[in-house]
């Protein structure tokens, strides 16, 4: 008796200790620390790297590959005009604050986005709506000024989450969403921690809890890795140590696309940059493999537009401003600017920190002097983005599809190109997929050609993580930390 006893207490220990080792927590570690959490009123991509499908959640979603999946709307159907969408919505969803959701809260949270007081950073994804209407708790009705085809994708957007009228003005600081995850805690310059919401009205995810942890500087980012510090980096911040968790049987090592278009942004409304020859002269100065060997080790894709190379309407324009120091020269001369010095705004990531230390040198061949401005995050959004106080910066632009960016009134590259205007409102309204990719590829050669900025590279996404964590994102369509399909193998 005593035996069998022992045998089953044995078991009993063994199987609690399995239970011990089954890992359901993740440290994430994120480059920038978010200014705040509420995604629907800031433009800084880590806001949604945080919050993104595993706080808040839209109507729709965009997947790991692009596309657009039901989210909050369970379905949809649209006129055959084009014009009206009606959504059923999902029945028993809450907040986390234990309020439902229904369609009063998509209708708040629509008409908040595009009211008159917004401070949406994507305001213009709302722009076609003419109205909402809620007939009925489970039923949505938006109705298009005109037709346009990227509505569904545009409401995946993080710019587009429902958030609830009785939480939304603290979402700053205390985000309340319907998603998988609950907001526990944000310790202010080093992490902010989310758990699993136990009223989750869809699958539950497998982690219990997530840890963001934020670490700019690539060594230490290594140094947390190393040490088993933190589990994942989506996107890691330091290129040149790939090549050593490459090596390393106990990290996986994925390269991937992302949307972020990293650019030499101009300010055309400032002398001389609204001279064309100016900034053609630009383009020509520098040299993109320069920058991407030198900055990123190697990682990146040299582009000529601002459209991601994956993508099947890209237009393949780097030839349209080859390297020639020659030439840059030559339309400075004929533009009749010597001696020219500009500033160049840099925001903390890497490729704009390394990034424009080579092109400063690169600047310099053609006889311009530049000076280089570190900022920090919160400062670039205030001052280059909102105020638009800058000569030149460097950023990455890695909203998804955004070419439109460059067709908007007031935008923070102060370009105003009528023709362009012109073909984004007819790529809007288009239906037919080869109309569409030949319309990308008219708006793509126009803005080349006026070289209102000066087209780098395509950002690499190079995740690393721990070889048993399965579930992460290999690709980055979206600004996004999807963590609801992660786990840990057993």
């Amino acid at each position: 008796m005593w035996q069998r006893s022992l045998m089953a207490a044995l078991a009993l220990a063994a199987s609690a200790a399995g239970a011990a080792q089954a890992k359901d927590t993740l440290v994430m570690g994120m480059v920038l620390e978010p200014p705040h959490l509420d995604p629907t009123a800031g433009a800084a991509a880590a806001i949604d790297e945080v919050v993104y499908a595993n706080v808040f959640e839209g109507l729709t979603r965009i997947d790991q590959r692009g596309e657009v999946q039901p989210a909050l709307a369970e379905s949809w159907s649209v006129s055959d005009d084009g014009l009206v969408y009606t959504f059923k919505l999902h029945g028993g969803v809450k907040f986390h604050d234990g309020t439902a959701f229904d369609s009063a809260d998509a209708k708040f949270s629509l008409d908040r986005a595009m009211g008159p007081d917004s401070v949406n950073a994507q305001k213009a994804l709302f722009e076609p709506i003419a109205g909402v209407e809620a007939p009925d708790p489970s039923t949505l009705v938006v109705t298009l000024k005109r037709p346009t085809s990227s509505f569904l994708f545009n409401m995946g957007w993080g710019d587009a989450v429902m958030v609830a009228p009785e939480s939304a003005a603290d979402n700053k600081t205390r985000p309340i969403g319907t998603g998988p995850f609950t907001f526990e805690q944000w310790t202010k310059g080093d992490s902010v921690q989310i758990a699993r919401n136990p009223g989750y009205w869809g699958a539950a995810p497998k982690l219990a809890s997530a840890t963001f942890k934020f670490i700019s500087d690539p060594a230490a980012a290594t140094a947390a890795m190393l040490a088993g510090d933190v589990d994942a980096y989506a996107n890691f911040p330091a290129p040149e140590s790939l090549v050593q968790f490459e090596s390393d049987p106990r990290f996986k090592v994925v390269i991937g696309t992302t949307e972020g278009e990293t650019i030499l942004s101009m300010n055309n409304k400032v002398k001389p940059l609204d001279d064309i020859r100016v900034r053609r002269a630009i383009a020509h100065a520098i040299d993109r493999q320069a920058i991407i060997d030198g900055a990123m080790f190697g990682y990146g894709t040299p582009i000529g537009s601002h459209f991601a190379p994956h993508h099947p309407a890209y237009v393949d324009l780097t030839g349209l401003y080859p390297h020639d120091p020659e030439k840059a020269k030559a339309l400075l001369a004929e533009a009749g600017v010597s001696g020219l010095k500009l500033s160049i705004k840099l925001p903390p990531p890497s490729y704009a920190r390394r990034g424009g230390e080579i092109i400063a040198s690169q600047l310099k061949e053609v006889g311009i002097e530049a000076e280089l401005i570190p900022v920090e995050w919160a400062q670039w959004l205030e001052q280059v983005f909102k105020n638009k106080d800058f000569q030149l910066s460097i950023v990455s632009h890695t909203e998804p599809m955004d070419i439109g960016i460059y067709a908007r009134d007031d935008y923070y590259f102060n370009y105003d190109n009528p023709e362009l205007k012109a073909v984004m409102a007819q790529l809007a309204a288009a239906t037919d997929k080869e109309k569409q990719d030949a319309l990308l590829g008219s708006a793509q050669t126009i803005i080349a050609e006026d070289s209102p900025v000066a087209f780098l590279f395509q950002l690499a996404k190079h995740g690393v993580w721990d070889a048993k964590v399965q579930g992460l994102w290999e690709n980055s369509p979206v600004q996004a930390n999807d963590l609801t399909a992660v786990s840990w193998q057993e």
